[in-house]
């Protein structure tokens, strides 16, 4: 089985997250931001690029994230800043979800 690689950590079951829901996973001392979108699982660094601010209490809407600080906005698929102040790119990792379950890929 895939998840047996330590690199999938287990995030949370499908039926806790509906659409433009965000989970926050925090692992090894780094935040990550897990979204669901229309489309499937996605997932983010958790912390916005411009000003270290937590992602997980931002809007997301039409398959993107705005900061709850100063409304920059990133490209949740991409990880792309698409608005200042934001204007460094988020990382992005793999998601998969296997038995009702949503695991990110952290390499």
């Amino acid at each position: 089985m895939e998840t047996e690689n330590k690199n999938w950590q287990l995030v949370s079951g499908t039926a806790d997250m509906d659409i433009e829901d965000i989970i926050r996973f925090d692992y090894n001392n780094k935040t990550y931001c897990v979204y669901k979108l229309e489309d499937g699982f996605f997932a983010t660094d958790g912390i916005c690029t411009h000003e270290a601010v937590h992602l997980e209490e931002g809007l997301v809407m039409d398959g993107e994230i705005e900061c709850p600080m100063h409304q920059g906005i990133f490209d949740i698929k991409s990880g792309a800043a698409i608005s200042p102040p934001a204007c460094e790119d988020l990382k992005t990792y793999p998601v998969k979800v296997e038995n009702d379950l949503v695991y990110i890929n952290i390499f």
